[in-house]
């Protein structure tokens, strides 16, 4: 957050508005599946804690102007925040095992989030794996998901697997055997 601000001149009340904006997109990130459900693509987040349901906002214009007024001084501070915020979120979920022991992989009905650095604030495109297309040596690099706007085909270096929770498991706190398992996308 420092690095976002940096040495930005900010009111009190300026510098609430910008901290309560980060506060609502910290808490929209996804955390795991909502359901089991295959047709479903709601993932919990920390605003189902807060308030029971996910955050939402509405879209901001885009900023046109060389000379941005208060008002647009602060949606370009949260929309930077949002920027790097997003990019390193998704980057921490798909860890690369490169060196490391394979472990997860990506199966049908899991819930990702595909990567899109074109969205605004508080919105993750999300999708359930539909089919899986494993290349010439076997190993799968892209596949079909299913989204909120119909099927499309990514790559898997462009998606990352959100962590479920086994039915199997007694507690809420032992995650399954999928749990904080990146998606393992060889030869991206």
């Amino acid at each position: 957050m420092k690095r976002v601000i940096g040495n930005a001149n900010l009111t009190f009340e300026e510098l609430t508005t910008l901290f309560t904006q980060i506060e609502a997109i910290l808490n929209s990130r996804p955390l795991t599946p909502l359901t089991s459900d295959p047709s479903d693509v709601t993932p919990l987040t920390p605003g189902h804690f807060l308030i029971g349901r996910p955050l939402t906002a509405l879209p901001e214009p885009p900023i046109l102007t060389n000379y941005p007024n208060r008002y647009q001084k602060l949606e370009q501070l949260k929309r930077h925040f949002w920027d790097r915020f997003h990019r390193e979120y998704l980057s921490e979920l798909q860890q690369r095992t490169k060196w490391r022991e394979r472990r997860g992989t990506l199966k049908e009905g899991d819930l990702v989030v595909i990567k899109d650095d074109n969205l605004p604030p508080m919105r993750w495109r999300l999708g359930r794996v539909k089919k899986l297309y494993p290349g010439a040596d076997g190993i799968i690099r892209v596949a079909d998901f299913t989204t909120s706007r119909g099927v499309i085909q990514r790559a898997l270096g462009r998606v990352c697997l959100l962590p479920a929770i086994n039915p199997e498991d007694e507690s809420l706190g032992n995650q399954g055997s999928q749990g904080g398992e990146p998606v393992h996308a060889h030869g991206t």
